[in-house]
């Protein structure tokens, strides 16, 4: 299975969105589900649910910056590479998707910030895209690496 349909099940499975996108990338990044999850599990619904920067944008982010982000905080050039390499993810993902801020890629589905999650429901998988966000954000990633 291809690293966004991993990301896309793992959504389904009641992952968050960062969570879903960084589970698939487990055994590239070298570090246990357990960590992998707490690391991102802040980030779902736009961080805890605030409708900002997707989530499945921020587990993305999380990959490039295992996989290759920087250190020292004087390497400027590594720094800057690092980030060229996010916006790149940015831009293709803002390409597929229209946005990179969940309440925009949410718009027309009834949402709320309050840090209270949604219950998961067949109702809830129809009228949602982020599991198919998630799916996009992974396959982005998956070429990138």
């Amino acid at each position: 299975m291809d690293k966004g349909n991993i990301a896309k099940e793992n959504f389904k499975a009641g992952y968050n969105c960062a969570q879903a996108v960084v589970l698939a990338f487990k055994e590239e990044l070298g570090i246990d589900a357990e960590t992998l999850l707490k690391l991102s599990s802040s980030f779902g619904g736009g961080l805890a649910r605030l409708r900002e920067v997707c989530g499945a944008v921020s587990g993305g982010a999380m990959v490039l910056g295992i996989l290759g982000g920087y250190t020292s905080p004087t390497d400027n050039v590594s720094k800057t590479e690092h980030y060229k390499r996010v916006r790149q993810f940015t831009e293709a993902f803002k390409e597929e998707n229209g946005s990179i801020i969940c309440k925009e890629l949410l718009s027309g589905v009834k949402t709320d910030s309050s840090p209270v999650p949604d219950e998961r429901t067949e109702s809830y998988y129809k009228k949602r895209p982020c599991a198919e966000i998630c799916e996009v954000a992974a396959n982005i990633i998956a070429k990138m690496i």
